[in-house]
């Protein structure tokens, strides 16, 4: 390991404040290794957490560090690691679990019910220069994918489970709705899954331009347009097969439900505000629609992996906004405040030049 006994770190010590410290480097268990971060995404959940405090039955309690979506270098590991070594470069998995429960052994390991999730309270994330995590959830990626690429895997990973949930065949049509990060990266999963037709919606341009870039077929502004109509239209008056809502919205899910086939499948992958929404119960009942809820991922990692290493998905034009890791807050209020002009913020916790 390099010769390093504190590391710096992003601690936010109440909610809208971020202040850097030294902390321990972390000591490596028998089946961990060390990883130095090299890039972290700046995802909705961390900008939640720094602005409200709490995220449903998940609280901020006590001084935490935030970002999940990360990559970085191996520089030590423990005794028991034979599936990696020092100086891989590696996409890490930020939630680890159990691996005992009926969960973890179905290969649903995304609803083990004792996972340690990064930057979810009360376990601390990434914004560090050093990370210890179990072997198994790091993952080598290849010399032409960036860090920056391999942090958003995690994001990626997302839509690749949205598309697996919902059997999204090569040739099938997907309606989008919310082209924030998770909903961009989840155009880039359903044009690696060869759907034929990708129709998205979002309120912003600059959005849905980059939803194009990235292999959108056909981009609705719901601000001028009526998406609904227009999507019937482009689909001959059939509707999509599956529509996906990634924004949050209750009028984004109705929408997302009018918008499918008779038989066709609704995938809830954004969380709103609150609990219960109205829907459309005969519409549901008449039409045979599945409804499928997406909880981050299980099984997505080498796939993500390959499918962004290939060079087919653009992902380099998400980011917009670069920060050092004292400049995290910086960052944080970027995310909040200018969301219009930003797609994907990265922080780097080593350095932008490693």
């Amino acid at each position: 390991m390099e010769n390093v006994k504190l590391m710096k770190a992003a601690i936010m010590d109440k909610p809208g404040h971020i202040e850097i410290k030294e902390l321990p480097i972390p000591e490596v268990k028998p089946d961990e290794v060390l990883i130095k971060i090299m890039a972290v995404g700046v995802c909705g959940s961390d900008v939640h957490y720094y602005e409200h405090g709490r995220i449903g039955r998940f609280v901020v309690e006590k001084p935490i560090i935030l970002g999940h979506e990360c990559a970085g270098i191996i520089v030590e590991t423990g005794d028991r690691v034979k599936r990696v070594k020092t100086g891989d470069r590696v996409a890490i998995e930020p939630g680890v679990t159990c691996g005992r429960c009926r969960y973890c052994k179905e290969g649903r390991y995304n609803l083990c019910p004792d996972v340690e999730f990064l930057a979810t309270p009360p376990v601390d994330g990434a914004f560090v220069q050093y990370l210890a995590i179990r072997e198994d959830f790091v993952f080598p990626i290849p010399d032409q994918l960036s860090y920056e690429a391999a942090a958003l895997v995690e994001p990626f990973s997302v839509g690749i489970h949205a598309a697996n949930r919902c059997q999204l065949k090569p040739g099938g049509t997907v309606a989008i709705m919310g082209m924030g990060p998770v909903g961009l990266m989840a155009v880039a999963a359903a044009k690696s899954f060869g759907a034929s037709q990708i129709i998205v919606t979002d309120l912003e341009d600059i959005r849905l331009q980059a939803a194009l870039e990235l292999g959108a077929t056909h981009a609705i502004n719901v601000t001028q347009v009526d998406a609904n109509a227009k999507i019937k239209e482009l689909t001959g008056g059939i509707g999509v097969d599956t529509a996906w809502e990634t924004a949050g919205s209750p009028r984004a899910l109705s929408s997302a439900l009018s918008a499918l086939r008779r038989g066709g499948r609704l995938v809830i992958v954004g969380l709103p505000a609150q609990d219960e929404i109205p829907l459309n119960v005969p519409f549901i009942a008449d039409n045979e629609i599945d409804i499928y809820g997406v909880f981050r991922y299980a099984n997505t990692y080498p796939d993500g992996i390959k499918f962004l290493a290939s060079g087919n998905i653009p992902v380099d034009t998400l980011i917009t906004d670069r920060y050092a890791l004292e400049e995290t807050q910086e960052a944080m209020e970027r995310a909040i405040h200018n969301k219009s002009g930003s797609l994907k913020i990265i922080v780097y916790p080593n350095g932008m030049e490693n």
